[in-house]
């Protein structure tokens, strides 16, 4: 109860998520790693192994999420470009 009360949502919320029924925003899931302290890629990183190659993202996260976490990287990416190239 109160990590949803520190990441300002309700505790159905963070149990959907727990068991993959939602996928939280990035803000979402940049307020959960600030609250335990951590860098939002420890959510994606597969602990069994100790490589932290781009291919060890969880592999039991269903490909749907996989894929919208993909997009929005993507999205975020093309966007810093964007600014940076606006600049020049």
């Amino acid at each position: 109860m109160k990590f949803a009360e520190h990441c300002d949502t309700t505790t159905s919320y963070i149990g959907h998520i727990e068991t993959g029924r939602k996928f939280p925003s990035m803000e979402m899931i940049e307020k959960m790693a600030k609250v335990l302290r951590i860098e939002p890629y420890h959510f994606f990183i597969n602990r069994a192994e100790q490589n932290m190659d781009i291919a060890n993202i969880y592999p039991l996260l269903p490909n749907s999420m996989k894929n919208e976490i993909k997009d929005q990287i993507e999205f975020s990416v093309s966007e810093v470009i964007k600014e940076i190239l606006g600049k020049y």
